[in-house]
């Protein structure tokens, strides 16, 4: 069996350095787990919404409305036990909180139960829980792209998606899932505050306007503002989605040096992509739109100091269905960038 990293039984998640991590998974297999530790990487993330675009189809935590203490308790005990460190958990499952976030009838339930599992997470010693505020989940036309050397990866026309069907049976409209946000945040924070436990805002993925009936809400950089500034926390911040912000066209610098300035920049998600809303496509860490090393020096100077995991992959030559080549090449890029501005 692994050592524990050193650190883990001594610094708090806060304390430690801007470091690369490792997520976009779901099950913390033995074999992964040593693959992880492999590249060199001490600190992962796990996924719990099951969505096409991750490996895994099932969720290793067995609650149909909220997660339990020993549950949670046992799975980071398996991570740590592989000599890893557990530093979050993103998005609950959507049919944990449908309700709360477009008013439906069980709302009030839902949030007893999301609530007790923030109280969970926080007595099972698991710092962070990333979620979203998406109620028809990511949306892509299409995950067959071909980039650099034939490899494949995702992309989105959003011409494709105007025929699309309602998603939940009618228009929803943006105040609507506002007051239902700003409730979900008022019900929620006070608990997670109680709970030592920081949760992490994810944009909605593609970030337009609208698909399928349901708006999205978190498009760009002024919703973010609006989000943080609805019930100010130090528990709440964002999941910093590279990959999302540069499909906005929003400027990234401003809005690292925003919200890194107030320490609302929780963990990163380093994902380039090559055009913007309407049409990108997922590429390279080193082919996108925007320059990794000086977004990684920008981090920096804003005082970031989190966890940066691979995002969305291409899919290379020989790849599983993690895409664990992908990553590595990601990884080794990512630590090399983070060496060269120590």
């Amino acid at each position: 069996m692994a050592e524990r990293p050193p650190e883990a039984s001594t610094e708090r998640f806060d304390e430690l350095p801007m470091r690369v991590g490792l997520g976009q998974f779901m099950q913390p297999t033995r074999e992964r787990l040593r693959y992880i530790s492999q590249l060199g990487v001490e600190h992962v993330l796990l996924n719990m919404y099951a969505t096409p675009l991750l490996s895994d189809t099932e969720v290793p935590l067995t609650g149909e409305k909220e997660w339990a203490f020993d549950e949670l308790v046992q799975l980071r005990n398996r991570v740590e036990d592989a000599g890893l460190r557990l530093n979050a958990i993103e998005n609950i499952p959507i049919s944990f909180y449908d309700d709360v976030m477009l008013g439906g009838p069980g709302r009030d339930e839902q949030l007893e139960h999301v609530k007790n599992t923030i109280r969970n997470m926080g007595r099972a010693g698991i710092p962070v829980l990333g979620y979203h505020w998406s109620p028809s989940g990511v949306w892509r036309t299409s995950t067959s792209r071909r980039v650099r050397g034939g490899a494949e990866s995702t992309g989105l026309d959003a011409a494709e998606l105007e025929n699309a069907p309602l998603s939940h049976g009618r228009e929803y409209t943006e105040e609507e899932l506002w007051k239902n946000y700003e409730r979900f945040l008022e019900a929620v924070l006070p608990v997670a505050e109680e709970a030592d436990v920081t949760l992490a805002l994810h944009p909605n993925d593609p970030p337009l306007e609208r698909v399928a009936g349901m708006p999205f809400l978190f498009r760009d950089f002024e919703s973010f503002r609006r989000a943080m500034e609805l019930v100010p926390s130090e528990n709440h911040g964002l999941e910093f989605c590279l990959g999302t912000w540069a499909e906005m066209g929003e400027d990234l610098f401003e809005a690292i040096e925003h919200f890194g300035g107030r320490d609302e920049l929780v963990y990163v998600h380093f994902r380039n992509v090559e055009g913007t809303i309407p049409s990108f496509t997922e590429t390279f860490i080193d082919e996108g739109d925007y320059d990794p090393y000086a977004i990684l020096e920008a981090l920096d100077e804003a005082g970031f100091s989190g966890m940066m995991i691979p995002d969305h992959v291409p899919r290379l030559e020989g790849d599983d269905d993690w895409k664990d080549r992908g990553r590595a090449y990601t990884v080794g890029y990512m630590k090399g960038m983070l060496r060269g501005i120590r």
